[in-house]
């Protein structure tokens, strides 16, 4: 299925490939990009918290 969405390549390690299989099938996503995807939305939701922290101090 063709998407319009941008597409990006990243390039890992063997260690950080496994991580994110393991992420993937313990959290059933279909896709290891699907995967990539959620990792990435939760790291960018840390980092905002953090910065929030940081400006309240």
């Amino acid at each position: 299925m063709p998407t319009e969405k941008p597409r990006i390549t990243v390039v890992v390690d063997d260690e950080m490939l496994q991580q994110i299989e393991d992420f993937r099938f313990e959290n059933r996503y279909p896709s290891r990009s699907a995967a990539m995807v959620e990792l990435i939305r939760l790291g960018i939701e840390q980092i905002r918290r953090e910065q929030a922290e940081q400006v309240e101090e």
